[in-house]
């Protein structure tokens, strides 16, 4: 294992574990105002501080880590799970109809930001957490699409390709069966990086009123409230903003160690 790889997954653990500690425990109820202590600098009983409406900043980042952490989670999933079948498909047909079907369906996705698709979403449903979710998932479906074709097209003239298509299997076993286990370690790496990007667009979505609805906590709101306090009050938007930071690196940084530790190349080297 690197470096990138264990520095990577301690950052990641602990935003996850603070996500799941919230589920059942947070120090006070981030829904309940408390004008009295508002804009408190840490302290004993407020290690982060609280917010202009009194609100424990600590509680507030434990569950928004838990709505980030969510929001990407799924859309990585919704991604994935219709972008490597697609990609699957596509590298099959190589040149045929269904191939450029799905690279032109691709081409139209990539020419509409996920802010965008986002803003069209909203303007039909409503600004909410899931039509984040629908608008960064749909975003993620070519990338993934493209990864897997790219990764299965180099593998489609391999001899245990051409041996399998001579023991009778169609394109749709061989691509389960001996096409998909080749590329998930490119999946999973990208996987983390689009989990890293999830969460960046996650908040950017928050911060124009596009992601989760008040009154739950979001890292890109807590920021977005604390633009015209930071000269008074500076923990209000230092605290959620290194959470966005130091979650974003840890991901990066364990996607790189995950492409370091697959990539055999670059085993070779090490040893």
């Amino acid at each position: 294992m690197t470096r990138s790889l264990i520095l990577g997954a301690a950052l990641t653990a602990v935003f996850v574990l603070a996500a799941l500690i919230s589920l059942i425990w947070v120090p006070f109820d981030v829904t309940q105002m408390d004008i009295a202590n508002k804009i408190k600098p840490p302290s004993a009983a407020h290690p982060l501080g609280t917010d202009h409406f009194g609100r424990d900043i600590l509680s507030m980042i434990m569950v928004g880590a838990r709505t980030s952490i969510a929001v990407a989670l799924v859309a990585v999933a919704i991604g994935m799970g219709l972008g490597v079948p697609l990609g699957l498909a596509a590298a099959a047909r190589k040149g045929g109809w269904l191939d450029e079907l799905i690279m032109r369906a691709n081409d139209l996705v990539f020419a509409f930001p996920s802010l965008l698709i986002a803003i069209m979403i909203t303007a039909v449903f409503g600004a909410s957490a899931l039509n984040a979710i629908i608008a960064i998932g749909i975003f993620n479906i070519p990338v993934f699409a493209r990864l897997t074709r790219s990764g299965a097209l180099s593998l489609w003239t391999r001899d245990f390709v051409l041996a399998a298509r001579v023991a009778g299997k169609n394109s749709a076993r061989i691509s389960v069966e001996h096409i998909l286990p080749n590329v998930t370690n490119l999946l999973i790496v990208q996987g983390t990086i689009q989990f890293s990007l999830g969460i960046l667009a996650e908040a950017g979505l928050s911060y124009v009123g596009l992601g989760a609805q008040p009154p739950t906590p979001s890292w890109r709101r807590m920021l977005a409230d604390s633009q015209t306090m930071v000269s008074f009050a500076p923990h209000m938007a230092l605290f959620p903003g290194l959470a966005i930071l130091l979650t974003v690196l840890g991901l990066n940084l364990m996607g790189d160690g995950l492409r370091d530790m697959f990539d055999p190349k670059l085993r070779r080297v090490r040893t």
